[in-house]
Order: structure tokens, then sequence, then C-alpha cells
């Protein structure tokens, strides 16, 4: 059976390691905004990995409910608290898990 770490392994390798201005490793967890942890285009490569790697259809997946997504300007924390208010859905390494299991994809 195919595990949440089985998954999140998958796309540790898969996508590059983000890291702070102070080069500390930002490791990516199950429940990470995939859309704000990584460019598009190295994150479609790794989700066609992953549906030769899992099985599952990610032609399914409609990414016009993830992106666009805003990211969060560096300097934004020191002038406001305010979270980024977004408009699309958080894509997480905890949905392809889910799918993963089921065979097929299952959000959307």
């Amino acid at each position: 059976m195919i595990s949440d770490n089985d998954v999140l392994k998958f796309f540790r390798e898969e996508i590059s390691t983000l890291a702070t201005i102070t080069f500390k490793k930002i490791p990516l967890e199950l429940d990470t905004a995939l859309q704000s942890y990584s460019e598009i285009d190295e994150l479609i490569y790794a989700i066609e990995k992953y549906d030769e790697k899992f099985n599952v259809n990610t032609s399914d997946i409609d990414m016009n409910h993830y992106y666009p997504w805003k990211d969060e300007w560096f300097f934004r924390k020191w002038f406001t608290r305010k979270p980024v208010r977004q408009s699309s859905k958080p894509l997480t390494v905890r949905m392809f898990a889910e799918s993963a299991r089921a065979g097929k994809w299952l959000y959307d």
C-alpha cells in the first residue's frame, strides 16, 4: 500500500528544496501548498513523473482550480500581518497521496 511518506519522499526528490535568505532549508510537508513551494514548470514535470510512478491519470487535474496563485512578497510580513488572499485552492502532497491510494485523481 502507498503511504503518505512514499508520496512525500517522491515529491521531495522531484522538486527543488526551498531555502531561507540564510540558506536554511525549508522542507516540503504534506500540507504545503505546492504552488508557493515550486515553480509551475518544475511542478508539471513532477506531476508527469507521479503519473508514471503511482499510475494515477493526472490528465484529470484541472489546473485552473489551482492557478493563478499569489506568491507572498518577501518583505510583506514587515508591513502587514494579513495573510495573502488566494482565489485558487491549494494543491498539496496530501492530495496526491490520497489519490495514489485510490488509484485516480480525487479532487476538483
